[in-house]
């Protein structure tokens, strides 16, 4: 019981220091490694590796299986002591299978392996971990959808700053760029639009200035231009499809 308390306390005090910060999930990870003496993975709901503990190696190099993914995603309950289904991940070990949710949605799972068979106090510290693991993954995909938003509206600024002329000549600009960064020639486009070129380096000098993309004259090649803001081309199809 004293052992079961005070790493139940281990995993309050990580929470605590996070406060109302990103949880850093690896840290999590490497915590449970540590109390559980077990191989730790947290894969998505996608049936991606969003963490392991180090004694697994590199996640892009840990290959969960998608359909085993699926069929923990329809587990409502932790499940322990499993050897089928997992012993091509880990051999001659036993597996401990926790849910992880959060905000009234499944998140994933934390798959846990080790020679030992998972104890009834393994069980709760392992569904502790999985709790402020769930409020980890939450924050973290809100702190991605800010992100996002605040991308959103920095575009959005830009293109309010551009006179219509302007607005006309960055779409061109942007359909000839052979994905996020490529060359242009500005008399080109300016000669197909049927606009100045002046009005086109207007534009660009916006962008620039709202820190949109970055752009580099190369003299007679033309102007390399490089998107930094990666709502600007789903913020430029919209306006094409007013």
């Amino acid at each position: 019981m004293q052992n079961l308390l005070q790493k139940t306390r281990r995993l309050n005090k990580f929470l605590q220091r996070s406060g109302g910060q990103t949880v850093a999930l690896e840290d999590l990870v490497n915590i449970l490694e540590e109390l559980l003496e077990s191989d730790v993975l947290l894969i998505n709901d996608q049936g991606e590796v969003m963490a392991n503990s180090p004694s697994l190696g590199e996640a892009s190099d840990i290959d969960f299986p998608r359909d085993l993914s699926d069929t923990l995603l329809s587990l409502e309950g932790s499940l322990a002591n499993l050897t089928e289904g997992t012993e091509d991940l880990f051999p001659g070990k036993f597996s401990l299978i926790v849910p992880v949710s959060g905000g009234n949605q499944r998140l994933g799972n934390l798959v846990l392996s080790r020679k030992n068979k998972y104890d009834i106090a393994d069980l709760i510290i392992a569904e502790l971990g999985a709790t402020i693991t769930g409020l980890g993954v939450l924050r973290a995909k809100e702190a991605i959808l800010e992100e996002e938003n605040r991308k959103r509206a920095v575009v959005k600024m830009a293109l309010d700053t551009l006179s219509y002329s302007e607005q006309e000549a960055v779409e061109h600009i942007f359909n000839e760029l052979d994905g996020k960064e490529g060359f242009l020639v500005a008399s080109k486009i300016a000669d197909k639009v049927g606009i100045t070129r002046s009005v086109i380096v207007n534009a660009l000098r916006k962008f620039e200035s709202a820190g949109v993309i970055e752009s580099r004259s190369l003299g007679m090649k033309g102007t390399f231009i490089r998107i930094l803001n990666d709502q600007l081309l789903p913020e430029l199809e919209k306006l094409r499809n007013r």
